[in-house]
């Protein structure tokens, strides 16, 4: 029987390791040396604020694994033997493998910084990094937390920390939050937002230097700016990286990430690798060679398992999408929004008075073809944007239609008809906003 064995059991490893049991009677088995058994990463948060017990991020129950005869392994991979096919464990311990799935994943990036290694700094991505940091805030009393790098995880991180009534400092290398992403718009709301919620963010300011007490611990940090600060925990969240410093040195092809083709196929045979830890040799129009999201990392884990299978499948993820959360924003993106404007592009910019939601739509300032969407505080379903995108729709027939995207629940109040009233303004357009359609928003025909 041959046998599929899966490093990493993340979002990614484990959609593998599940369709290719649907498909197939291989021998499956997932190695990790992270947990026992696949939990929600991106509700690490909701434990850490006491939304929610550890076991409660885990989608399925104990007894799934063995029914489904996936065979679960914790242990840490040390060295892997392409010729043979042997992976070697750190301690002692071999397994073989006919096929074998890279699915390892990332680690916190980190900069060389004078006392980077101190008590009380440290990342968040694992396990691992949630117990120390629930260590690292309750073993001595937190009277202020810098954070360092304006991005996702760095949110998570200050909100965290906020529920617990720990102040918190922000260090942004930009002159705005998430400055590599957001028009200056969208970030100027989440700025404000942040703010507004305590948190001392300090835009254009970069950490220079993290200072110990006589025990080895983080007592303060030096600004780029020559201010030193306080502090009793310092988080590092300036990205994540592909956790592959173990295949590095061997005949695997590496770059920042696992190369692999549109297959996730790499150099060695019988070797793939999918999610934050692959890396396309050649990117996909509209997207970039390391893909570190969830959905991403999901598609990937559907994709290779077909091709094991027999039905050799290329990546295809569609359009770009993504969602994240603000503290009490919700950030939602559609297509191709850049931080700036690209030659030959135009934008229509809609935002509520309170300042708290807005929508920021880009097209082709000749052909008026929709490009993407940005939209803060207002939920848009996700098959009605990527059927646009699909139809090569105008920004006219978006507009016309925007009724239909709206996925906010019930008892909500609805914005379409006001926005749709300033796009007419400002393009000297006549549209007017259709009711919604049902038919259009299932797809029907």
């Amino acid at each position: 029987m041959e046998h599929v064995v899966i490093i990493g059991n993340g979002i990614s490893g484990v959609t593998a390791a599940r369709h290719i049991r649907k498909l197939s009677n291989k021998r499956i088995t997932i190695i990790s040396a992270e947990t026992d058994y696949f939990f929600s990463r991106t509700a690490l948060m909701y434990v850490y604020m006491g939304h929610m017990k550890f076991e409660h991020t885990q989608p399925y129950e104990n007894w799934f694994w063995e029914k489904n005869r996936i065979e679960l392994k914790r242990g840490f991979v040390e060295k892997v033997d392409y010729d043979s096919k042997v992976l070697s464990f750190s301690g002692r311990g071999k397994m073989t493998y006919d096929q074998l799935i890279l699915a390892v994943g990332s680690k916190p990036n980190k900069f060389g910084w004078p006392g980077q290694n101190l008590k009380g700094v440290q990342g968040l991505y694992s396990k691992q990094d949630l117990d120390l940091m629930e260590e690292n805030t309750s073993v001595l009393k937190v009277e202020r937390a810098v954070i360092v790098g304006g991005g996702l995880i760095g949110v998570e991180m200050a909100e965290m920390l906020h529920s617990r009534n720990i102040p918190v400092s922000f260090f942004v290398r930009e002159d705005q939050f998430w400055g590599n992403v957001l028009p200056v718009k969208e970030a100027e709301i989440i700025g404000k937002h942040l703010e507004s919620r305590g948190i001392d963010l300090r835009f254009t300011t970069e950490l220079q230097e993290i200072i110990s007490d006589e025990s080895g611990r983080v007592k303060a940090v030096v600004s780029s700016n020559g201010e030193e600060l306080a502090c009793q925990f310092v988080g590092l969240t300036p990205g994540v990286s592909p956790n592959i410093d173990f295949l590095k040195e061997t005949d695997l092809e590496t770059e920042e990430g696992i190369v692999v083709n549109q297959f996730l196929e790499t150099n060695q045979p019988d070797v793939y690798s999918i999610g934050d830890c692959a890396q396309f040799s050649k990117a996909i129009a509209g997207r970039n060679n390391l893909e570190q999201v969830w959905y991403t990392g999901r598609i990937m884990g559907e994709t290779v398992a077909q091709t094991i299978c027999g039905n050799k499948l290329a990546y295809k993820p569609g359009h770009w999408f993504n969602s994240a959360k603000f503290f009490d924003i919700e950030y939602q993106t559609y297509g191709r929004v850049h931080s700036r404007l690209k030659a030959g592009e135009a934008n229509f910019y809609w935002e509520h008075k309170d300042g708290e939601m807005c929508m920021h739509f880009v097209f082709d300032k000749v052909s008026r073809k929709f490009f993407g969407l940005n939209t803060l505080g207002i939920r848009i379903r996700h098959e009605v944007m990527n059927r646009h995108l699909d139809a090569d729709s105008t920004i006219d027939e978006v507009m016309e239609q925007l009724k239909d995207a709206n996925f906010d629940p019930e008892f909500y109040r609805v914005y379409e008809d006001e926005i749709v009233a300033k796009f007419n303004v400002e393009q000297g357009t006549n549209i007017s906003v259709k009711k919604r359609s049902w038919k259009r928003i299932l797809g029907a025909r």
